[in-house]
């Protein structure tokens, strides 16, 4: 992570007494030495002057993760009463968060040292401090050295051991340690990209034909034409930007006034630990990744009560403030990717964003499938949406969607520091033997839009470029500002915001094992293109998640939240042909409902028809829906619709997956006659008649059992076409068993067989 080093120096610090004679060395709960530090792969180089001052941030610890973890199942879960009753950052504080005891505890320790506490607070569960490093040194009883980088040109600083403190109780994280990695927007230029693939710039082929910008270029206003078309525009909404650098505002507007469009949102730079708020290029810094933020917010979300980007030095700072300004932003957008030392260090706080009713979009990276040394964390936590990337064509300028296929540098995989799969990726229908995904280990991304070399883009003081940028940068804040939009008109029903997404398009997506119906209206459901390992397919895969937003899913999110009613589940069925099968459906009542529930079906397969058990039913338990199929009904799997209409009107839908095969091919078998008398020394014949009643069968074979002694059975011929006859010669010597016996005669083919029996004589 990226540290800014102080410009004062303190003097240090020769002697420091205990904080307290009660307490003992803690440890921090999540790690701080770099890999590369404890294989010995970065060689040391020396140590940091003792008076080199550096700006941490001390992060406190949950005080009931387990109770949040309840929390958050029963927030998100509708049939909970507790759903979407969303926390403020106050009411998280005092239930989940540190106490204030523990807090001014970290803070006296802190300045017992001798660091300075500049910033933070007990609700961002930070206390941010500047301090020499021998302060550091003391106070964390670590010695910190600096490093050669192992794959890059540069040297390091960081601890060389696991920091302790004299605190009664373990912190949680410290940020700051190190500098090893140096956090990356998530944005390409394709020269750069034409460069790194060996390849002409010129064959970079851009799809941009059809954008309202110069040179036929997207601009952020064609990125919600194509994926949203309404009237809303983000009013009353705050969307926040996740940055690592300030920027210059007047690279903005020159964007705008380029493109003939012009803006009122207020825009706020906000500095969350003393980092500076200004980006100039005279000065050695880039603001692209920072522009473009912002226009692919304001583009889908013009009329935002305010657009907020928070630049910090590390990660805790600006999240930290992002999870307690007044009012929250909503949605918030990060483009940004960096390697911590500890995959966890922030799961706290995007748990914490869920509580709040906050979503976190973070570009799932453009060097396609997600490896240890080049995956852009924090995209693989599982409490954020990451967003993948496409290739988007539109009707016209400002027209609407018309195709899209997989962006062949869309980042995605799975977690490579192996964190869980969340609850809602392990829901039936969502990980496929097709999209070759973990049923172990989270998945991303989540979602998608278009991040192709497409756009126009103004930054650092200089000419504005079309054509030229691309990268799942643009998509992660176009998707924020989406569900600005969507909290919008949550709003203006009275209804709460829809929270952290993840665990309502996931459900909503998939129903009994399969995609649900609503999917194909919800998303636009990206099934060619292919990146790195893996390739886009039907529903849900690792290139584009479940795809970008279609017609329906903005209808989809902004239903209204009932106070009370009931949920539908029904099983699968899975039947053959001439057959019946049962579907077991389940209602669950919530907020009190007590109507009784019909149900109905719809989108049978042609052949197919249904019986109902108990109709009305409910409004709390179980009943059948037995599906018959005929002996001609279409096969395959279809997900029915099942819809449940309350006494009171309330309605409810669910699907069945139903699963017709075909019944296995069958036939008879006859003979005439059916009695044969035959003297020793001769012999007889009876015809043997095959009839095929299902399916077909290109061959039965002929065999016969029961003969005795001295008695020989042939056919001819030996096996019949299907439907035919064959002779049976029986043979009959002079010596033969005499007396009356059954001979069974049977046909085997198609999978079956079947007999007939002859009775022979033999006299």
């Amino acid at each position: 992570m990226i540290q800014k080093l102080g410009k004062f120096m303190f003097p240090v610090i020769a002697v420091l007494a205990m904080v307290a004679t009660n307490c003992q060395a803690q440890s921090v709960r999540t790690l701080h030495v770099r890999d590369a530090v404890r294989s010995g792969q970065a060689s040391a180089t020396g140590r940091l002057p003792s008076n080199q001052v550096l700006q941490l941030d001390l992060v406190l610890q949950l005080s009931d993760q387990a109770g949040l973890e309840s929390f958050l199942k029963d927030l998100y879960d509708p049939t909970s009463p507790s759903y979407r009753h969303f926390l403020t950052p106050q009411e998280f504080t005092a239930r989940f968060g540190p106490s204030q005891s523990d807090y001014d505890a970290v803070v006296r320790f802190a300045e017992t040292y001798g660091f300075q506490v500049v910033g933070g607070s007990r609700d961002s569960m930070e206390v941010q401090v500047k301090g020499s490093v021998a302060n550091i040194e003391a106070a964390f009883h670590v010695n910190m050295r600096t490093y050669q980088r192992p794959t890059e040109n540069r040297t390091f600083y960081g601890p060389d051991s696991e920091p302790t403190l004299d605190l009664p109780f373990n912190l949680w994280h410290i940020s700051g340690l190190d500098n090893y990695s140096l956090p990356h927007a998530m944005f390409e230029n394709k020269e750069v990209y034409a460069q790194l693939h060996g390849i002409d710039a010129s064959k970079v082929v851009s799809r941009a034909t059809t954008g309202s910008g110069p040179s036929a270029s997207f601009l952020g206003s064609d990125m919600r034409a194509a994926y949203y078309g309404g009237a809303l525009t983000g009013a009353g909404q705050k969307v926040g930007l996740f940055e690592y650098y300030g920027t210059d505002l007047a690279d903005l507007t020159t964007y705008f006034t380029n493109v003939h469009q012009t803006s009122s949102v207020p825009v706020t730079v906000k500095s969350t630990d003393g980092t500076s708020t200004s980006c100039l290029e005279s000065g050695g810094c880039d603001d692209t990744e920072q522009t473009l933020d912002m226009t692919q917010a304001l583009g889908m979300a013009p009329d935002l009560s305010s657009l907020v980007m928070y630049v910090g030095s590390t990660d805790t700072a600006i999240i930290g403030a992002m999870t307690t300004d007044n009012p929250l932003p909503g949605t918030i957008g990060c483009s940004w990717g960096w390697t911590p030392v500890d995959p966890t260090s922030l799961e706290p706080y995007f748990k914490k964003m869920a509580a709040q009713g906050q979503n976190f979009f973070v570009a799932s990276g453009d060097s396609s499938t997600w490896k240890a040394s080049t995956y852009p964390w924090p995209a693989e936590d599982p409490y954020v949406v990451t967003v993948g990337g496409t290739d988007l064509v539109t009707a016209s300028a400002g027209g609407a969607w018309s195709s899209e296929t997989a962006w062949v540098d869309s980042g995605g995989g799975i977690s490579p520091n192996h964190l869980a799969i969340p609850a809602w990726q392990q829901l039936a229908g969502v990980i496929t033997s097709s999209n070759k995904g973990s049923t172990t280990y989270r998945n991303g991304p989540d979602v998608s839009a278009n991040a192709n070399f497409t756009f126009y883009v103004c930054a650092d003081q200089t000419t504005c470029t079309a054509n030229e940028y691309g990268g799942t940068s643009f998509a992660a804040p176009m998707w924020a500002a989406y569900v600005a939009l969507v909290n919008q008109q949550l709003a203006s029903n009275s209804q709460p915001a829809i929270g952290f997404i993840n665990p309502t398009i996931y459900a909503q997506n998939v129903s009994g094992g399969a995609l649900s119906a609503a999917y194909a209206t919800n998303f636009h459901d990206i099934t060619s293109g292919t990146s790195g390992s893996y390739s886009a397919v039907t529903g849900y895969d690792l290139v584009t998640g479940w795809g970008s937003p279609n017609t329906g899913l903005f209808a989809a999110l902004t239903g209204a939240v009932p106070t009370s009613g009931f949920t539908l589940s029904a099983t699968a069925v899975s039947i053959v042909q001439g057959t019946s099968g049962a579907s077991t459906v389940t209602s669950t009542p919530f907020g009190g409902y007590a109507k009784t529930i019909t149900l109905s079906v719809s989108g049978l397969p042609s052949g197919v028809t249904v019986q109902y058990g108990t109709n009305p039913f409910g409004p709390s338990g179980n009943t059948t829906i037995t599906f018959v199929a005929s002996a001609t009904a279409a096969t395959g799997t279809t997900n029915v619709s099942v819809t449940g209409t309350g006494a009171d009107g309330t309605v409810e839908a669910t699907t069945v997956s139903l699963t017709v095969t075909a019944a296995p091919s069958s036939f008879t078998i006859g003979a005439s006659p059916t009695s044969l008398s035959v003297a020793r020394g001769s012999s007889g014949t009876t015809k043997i008649t095959t009839t095929v009643t299902q399916g077909s069968i290109s061959s039965i074979s002929l065999s016969a059992s029961g003969q005795k002694s001295g008695t020989t059975i042939s056919f001819s011929p030996s096996s019949i076409a299907g439907s035919g006859s064959s002779t049976m010669k029986v043979t009959v010597n002079r010596n033969a068993t005499r007396g009356t016996f059954s001979i069974v005669v049977k046909g085997t083919g198609g999978g079956n067989s079947q007999t007939v029996t002859v009775t022979l004589t033999v006299h």
